[in-house]
């Protein structure tokens, strides 16, 4: 089958190696509030939207106007740690970006994470030309695992449902992909178990035809085996 054919991709653990920005902005954040979280709380809500994280470490001092100001506060905080310090793409991302974007893949951004964020890192990266669409925390209503921010990413580039591919490293994304009737490939670190079509502890384990093939499988009757995945 020919015709259009998308990649979205996860931003934050998936994209780009995040988490310590991330974690120091919000150790930092928070105790500005007077509140001080452990690493153990950071990485139970990391890839979640603000207005469902910041609730759970408020409890009932949480009110709409402190959640969205702490939020604002942290995401400042985070890009200017992205443009002082810089941001480094998970591994194998820089080849595949530049492969599918060769290839003729249309490529967008599916992230939780605002819009200013996902400006920043990929302009730490310097990839902004490889990507037709972004969507981001501000133009959805539901976060993952509903699969909103997938089918507005996939509507934002041309491309039906059934003919793109998630590239996620959370078992929400992954889900949100299932019930967008999207492919996906999980990106599992430190053995993370993923229900995705394709796992892989990195991408640059993946055949040069992974992309092709996992999308061409749904007309095929063969068993999807992947020897490096």
């Amino acid at each position: 089958m020919t015709g259009p054919k998308a990649v979205l991709w996860d931003m934050d653990g998936t994209l780009v190696d995040s988490e310590e920005l991330h974690w120091i902005a919000w150790r930092t954040t928070m105790a500005n509030e007077g509140i001080a979280i452990t690493r153990e709380q950071f990485l139970s809500t990391f890839g979640q939207r603000n207005d469902s994280i910041v609730p759970t470490w408020l409890g009932s001092a949480a009110t709409v106007e402190r959640i969205e100001r702490i939020g604002q506060a942290k995401e400042e905080l985070y890009r200017h740690l992205v443009r002082r310090v810089g941001i480094a793409p998970e591994s194998g991302v820089a080849t595949w970006l530049d492969r599918l974007h060769k290839h003729g893949w249309q490529q967008a951004i599916a992230s939780a994470a605002p819009r200013a964020n996902i400006d920043a890192v990929l302009e730490a990266l310097s990839v902004k030309h490889v990507f037709q669409g972004i969507v981001s925390a501000e133009d959805v209503h539901r976060g993952k695992p509903d699969p909103e921010v997938y089918l507005l990413a996939a509507s934002r580039v041309g491309v039906p449902a059934e003919r793109c591919i998630v590239v996620e490293d959370a078992g929400a994304g992954i889900e949100g992909a299932r019930r967008a009737g999207m492919r996906s490939i999980g990106i599992s670190h430190n053995g993370k178990d993923l229900r995705a079509d394709v796992v892989v502890e990195s991408l640059d384990l993946l055949e040069p035809d992974c992309f092709d093939r996992l999308l061409n499988h749904r007309e095929s009757r063969e068993p999807l085996i992947f020897p490096k995945c």
